[in-house]
């Protein structure tokens, strides 16, 4: 294996310019020097040991179907424990390519044409487009933005769009994104106890659990035993490990009644094995990862703080709050009373910079961007530069 203190160094100042993410075909013209900080992914070189369990992979020289065997789930539930005092039994792990395919599993596997599904708004684009892709109405229980920019549930609403709309599935994302707030466990059990009591199927996404900077997570299913009954627990080592072109996610469904139909619908999709890559890289990752992920973390804490203090003293026209949870930063730029496309204007082709604009995340989301801080601390420096030429001279 390869000395610790690699994994440590490979959080460093540098970006790989040639990286297939800087390639997407994309629906608006971008300045030649623009900076891409919109997809969920890291600039950071993975886990010394993660490369070197793929190169061992390459030396072996065949890539036939692989099924993963007892170190995979023993490294899976050995991360759960230590990190999200979670135990798992490997009996209810259901293997996908990702978090949105499971997404889109559930819709088809617990709802029908024309359900509606609740949702809370601004919130991950993936999870309007997997209930209006199938055929299915989106219900968004909209999140609460005090004047401070807090965001809370409105859970007497929550409730009565349950009940208004006959809701089947709850779609939560926990951590959020992009509001980066970190559940608390009372939350939690405030819309967990009305989906028991209305028999509501909570899938939630926790691909951003490993990364909380303030509070805990709980993994929704441990936060009561009932809870169990009715939990699709969306997990991945993609985010946390930078792996996520690998595809390889662990959807964790305890209740064997709704872990059955789910595995209908896969298998009805024509998918069966991870690619023998994924598998390799999520056992190295839970197993081996460990050192590499605190410094990561160390590293993405100290950006948000950066930029935090950056924004407050150079851009005061502009609001943010740090996030709870997450490398995702929700930007405020209401203050500066631009409509959308003149916001994406300002950030396009004044600033230079390549954002999630937040009106893809509902309407709630108009006025905000969101900015990917897991990159080198020069970009980071780079970015908020152009940004604040362009803001205070626009």
């Amino acid at each position: 294996m390869a000395e610790r203190n690699l994994d440590f160094d490979r959080v460093i100042d540098r970006r790989n310019t040639d990286s297939v993410k800087y390639n997407f075909a994309i629906n608006k013209e971008l300045p030649k020097d623009a900076l891409s900080m919109w997809v969920a992914d890291m600039d950071f070189q993975i886990s010394s040991y993660i490369q070197e369990a793929l190169e061992e992979q390459v030396k072996h020289g065949i890539y036939g179907y692989c099924e993963v065997g007892e170190d995979y789930f023993e490294a899976l539930r050995s991360w759960f424990i230590r990190h999200h005092d979670f135990e798992i039994n490997p009996g209810w792990v259901v293997k996908t390519p990702g978090v949105v395919f499971a997404l889109s599993m559930a819709v088809k596997a617990f709802t029908n044409v024309g359900d509606a599904v609740l949702i809370q708004q601004p919130v991950y684009h993936p999870f309007s487009n997997v209930v209006t892709n199938n055929k299915r109405t989106v219900v968004s229980n909209t999140l609460i933005c005090d004047e401070q920019g807090n965001y809370h549930m409105d859970i007497q609403d929550f409730e009565d769009k349950v009940v208004r709309n006959n809701i089947k599935l709850f779609l939560l994302c926990s951590p959020h994104n992009p509001v980066g707030r970190v559940w608390t466990k009372e939350e939690l059990t405030a819309v967990g106890d009305i989906c028991l009591k209305h028999h509501v199927i909570v899938v939630s996404d926790e691909i951003h659990a490993d990364f909380v900077h303030q509070g805990r997570h709980h993994v929704f299913a441990g936060v009561k035993e009932e809870y169990k009954d009715i939990s699709v627990v969306c997990t991945a080592p993609s985010k946390t490990f930078n792996i996520a072109g690998l595809q390889a996610s662990n959807i964790l469904i305890p209740s064997a009644a709704l872990r059955h139909p789910f595995k209908k619908q896969v298998e009805a999709s024509g998918y069966s094995e991870l690619n023998a890559a994924g598998a390799i890289a999520c056992r190295a990752a839970y197993g081996h990862g460990e050192e590499w992920y605190q410094a990561v973390l160390k590293y993405i804490e100290g950006n948000i703080d950066y930029m935090k203090e950056y924004i407050d003293s150079h851009i005061p026209k502009v609001k943010m709050n740090k996030p709870e949870g997450t490398y995702l930063v929700w930007l405020d730029f209401r203050g500066l009373e631009l409509t959308n496309s003149r916001l994406e204007e300002l950030i396009v082709k004044k600033a230079g910079l390549w954002l999630d604009e937040g009106s893809i995340f509902g309407d709630a989301g108009a006025g905000f961007q969101r900015v990917n801080t897991a990159c080198p601390r020069a970009v980071l420096e780079q970015a908020l530069r152009r940004l604040e030429e362009a803001v205070n001279n626009y």
